[in-house]
């Protein structure tokens, strides 16, 4: 495991993960509430953007480390609850 948290979907996740150059890795999260919340990542060709629904829905995705990553998980208008999520190294 290389980081891991919960947080409020109204105050999302905004993370800057030590991750290696050219290294994979999953980033997993999970979100319990209602509504959804966006996954996003600087530089965008670190992974793909994704839609996480607060269902508890697991959603999976794999990360290409580089110099800077940075992630967002942004809450949509209304969403509620708390969101998981951990990063592994591959």
């Amino acid at each position: 495991m290389v980081e891991a948290g919960v947080e409020r979907v109204r105050d999302g996740i905004h993370t800057e993960p030590g991750l290696s150059e050219g290294k994979d890795y999953r980033l997993t999260l999970v979100c319990v509430g209602t509504g959804t919340a966006r996954l996003a990542f600087v530089p965008a060709r670190a992974a793909a953007e994704a839609s996480v629904p607060c269902d508890e829905s697991v959603v999976r995705q794999r990360i290409t480390g580089g110099e800077f990553v940075r992630i967002d998980v942004v809450g949509a208008e209304g969403a509620t609850g708390v969101v998981a999520w951990q990063i592994d190294a591959l």
